[in-house]
């Protein structure tokens, strides 16, 4: 509070001040490629600020600011001085004091001493330009905020002032003291957990169905049309799901291109695919393309946490059977693939797979089917080992297209969107700061790289394992340490295992961890951390987050086990759409190029896509950064021994 002090002084005449204005300015057979699919490719035929507001009239705006005088004499009444003023002078006549209770005085030139009265304007609104500080000096209340007393911008700072007069919040009478109760306690906790993991992105479900305990095995539900072949956690979701897949169709411009240049061909007429990867809206868009190009679908989830439930409803209600829900059970996982299958009257002829488990299921299960197959298509490392071992072991009976290596898949969606994806997945679950942060990433193939190369962006220290001499040598020179995992397993904060491998991270390995050590995969199965390993009864398992558990030790010790060791950024997070473009176009050509292949061309073996495919799947998606290729003229293009429309690299270029 100001005190203003009068001494013999301030009884002489004040000269005129001037005030101005101080705010500061403001190896695989190279083989041709069918007719539809080269149809497929070719291109079509002839191919200011709102919220500011309107200047006044000339005649109604206030006089431009300008050097003003300021004189005693010219000072007005007290109690009424602006608030804008940058001093305070004290009238000779009419001298101003203040009462140690806040009051404020007038003392007259005989010596009496009166109470000046108090007058406080109100503001019904804030006005617009009016800052929190100016009402504040005002003693406003503003937002639940009441402040009381009054602030002179010249006698204290905003800091000493909130300190003197302690701002009073109404929402301090709250209690929080009580103990919640059972209930209580899970609510708050699920609370807790959503607020930290959904969003209005395809991460989340749009409803909250925890307390729907319902199996969606055991519900009776049908779409609009009437239809009940589907199994899905709420049919009621579809809407959302529907603006979730449309908002994947503007970054995914290559499929859309797709879908419109080769729908009315119909290359894919009298196709019926079954397909099991992750059901996302980038899914949903490729299922859709595939049906305007005339294909047949029934699909199931590869994953059990990676399935978002309002697009595998809005799937339902467009009338495509969908068999999938987040959070199924190991039992639930090979129904849905098994509904997808056995199906009366309708015999699927192209398998997608990602993973390799509904071929593995119609090998087990159903191997008279493949005798009216044409082929199979398969996107992961896992999937494709898989059908490799079935080659060389003479057991693989239709050709399978190998997408997971093929330029468009490794180079981008394994790179790229893990870079990206890695970090959010993270993020979401855990709330980490990756500054100063040290992490072991197994693995530096596609995977890790983008890994290693996010998390050291983002301040971390980042160690690598590798069996690999090359992989182990590009870490080397990227800028990481290649160590053995035993060497860095008691210090680190992160471990990361991308390998596709098995055990790559054992129970002697979760033993020495330090308390509070993450533990992710993002690899495409979960047999590269022994999860198994920690369900015994010395161990507790506490679930704290959707995906999130802690697993503790006898001694108090925890580590913190994400989505149970599967896929970290499918299950717990999103990746980017238009990375995802790149690999399901690269899909779809595969399909087409399978199912239209003339009889012998591809023998059954693991074939990868021919060289001018991936040129032709990046070219389409070039537009969208209004990127311009150079031409080769006739004469650098016979210098080069190349076609001047490529391909550019050899069919060994990986």
């Amino acid at each position: 509070m100001s005190v203003q002090v009068v001494s013999a002084a301030a009884s002489t005449k004040v000269p005129e001040v001037e005030l101005k204005d101080l705010s500061p300015p403001d190896p695989e057979p190279q083989l041709g490629m069918s007719s539809a699919a080269v149809a497929a490719m070719a291109p079509p035929a002839g191919a200011g600020d709102p919220e500011t507001p309107a200047l006044a009239p000339a005649a109604e705006r206030p006089p431009a600011p300008g050097p003003a005088t300021f004189s005693p004499a010219a000072a007005p009444p007290a109690g009424k001085v602006p608030q804008a003023s940058a001093m305070k002078r004290s009238d000779p006549h009419h001298q101003h004091q203040r009462h140690r209770d806040g009051g404020e005085a007038l003392v007259s030139p005989d010596g009496t001493v009166t109470e000046a009265p108090r007058t406080v304007k109100k503001l019904e609104k804030p006005m617009k330009g009016t800052s929190i500080l100016d009402l504040i000096l005002a003693n406003k209340e503003v937002a639940g905020v009441e402040v009381k007393g009054t602030l002179e911008r010249s006698d204290h700072s905003i800091l000493e002032f909130v300190t003197e007069k302690q701002i009073q919040f109404a929402d301090q009478k709250q209690e929080f003291n009580k103990r919640p109760t059972k209930i209580g306690r899970r609510s708050l906790s699920r609370s807790i957990s959503q607020s930290s993991t959904d969003s209005y992105s395809s991460a989340a479900s749009y409803t909250d169905s925890s307390d729907d305990e319902t199996s969606p095995r055991d519900k009776q539900q049908k779409n609009s049309k009437g239809s009940g072949d589907f199994c899905v956690k709420n049919i009621k979701q579809a809407e959302f799901g529907r603006r979730e897949i449309e908002i994947a169709e503007q970054e995914m411009p290559a499929l859309m291109a797709l879908r419109k240049r080769a729908q009315g061909e119909k290359p894919l007429a009298g196709a019926k695919i079954v397909g099991c990867t992750h059901i996302t809206a980038q899914t949903a868009v490729l299922m859709e393309t595939l049906s305007a190009l005339g294909a047949q679908c029934r699909w199931a989830a590869c994953n059990i946490y990676s399935t978002l439930n309002e697009v595998a409803a809005a799937l339902a209600e467009s009338g495509f059977p969908v068999f999938a829900w987040k959070g199924e059970s190991e039992d639930d996982f090979w129904w849905c693939i098994d509904r997808c299958v056995n199906v009366e009257g309708w015999q699927p002829n192209m398998i997608l797979d990602d993973g390799g488990d509904l071929t593995h299921w119609i090998y087990k299960k159903y191997p008279n089917m493949f005798k009216k197959i044409k082929g199979i298509v398969e996107e992961s490392v896992t999937g494709v080992h898989r059908l490799y071992q079935l080659s060389k072991a003479g057991k693989l009976c239709v050709p399978a297209m190998n997408v997971n290596d093929s330029v468009t898949k490794q180079k981008f969606d394994n790179l790229y969107c893990c870079r990206e994806s890695i970090l959010d997945g993270l993020k979401r679950t855990t709330d980490m700061m990756f500054g100063g942060k040290q992490v072991v990433v197994c693995g530096y193939g596609e995977v890790g790289k983008g890994c290693c190369a996010a998390l050291k962006a983002m301040g971390s220290i980042v160690y690598v394992t590798e069996i690999d001499p090359i992989c182990a040598l590009q870490a080397c020179m990227d800028g990481f340490r290649l160590v053995k995992l035993n060497e860095v397993i008691r210090q680190v904060d992160i471990v990361i295992t991308c390998t596709g491998n098995k055990n790559v991270v054992t129970r002697e390995h979760l033993d020495r961890m330090k308390n509070s050590c993450i533990v992710c995969n993002m690899g495409h199965s979960n047999t590269e951390i022994d999860v198994a390993s920690l369900r015994t009864p010395e161990l507790t398992w506490e679930r704290v987050r959707s995906q999130v558990d802690h697993v503790i030790w006898p001694d108090g010790k925890r580590i913190v086990l994400l989505a149970e060791g599967r896929l970290l950024n499918l299950s717990c997070s999103t990746v980017p759409t238009f990375v995802l473009s790149i690999t399901a176009t690269t899909q779809a050509l595969a399909l087409i190029e399978l199912y239209n292949a003339p009889e012998g061309r591809y023998k059954q073996d693991v074939y990868l896509l021919p060289k001018k495919m991936d040129e032709y799947v990046a070219s389409l998606h070039l537009p969208t950064f209004d990127a311009h290729l150079t031409e080769l003229t006739d004469e650098q293009a016979k210098y080069l021994g190349l076609n001047k429309n490529g391909p550019f690299k050899p069919n060994y270029y990986r």
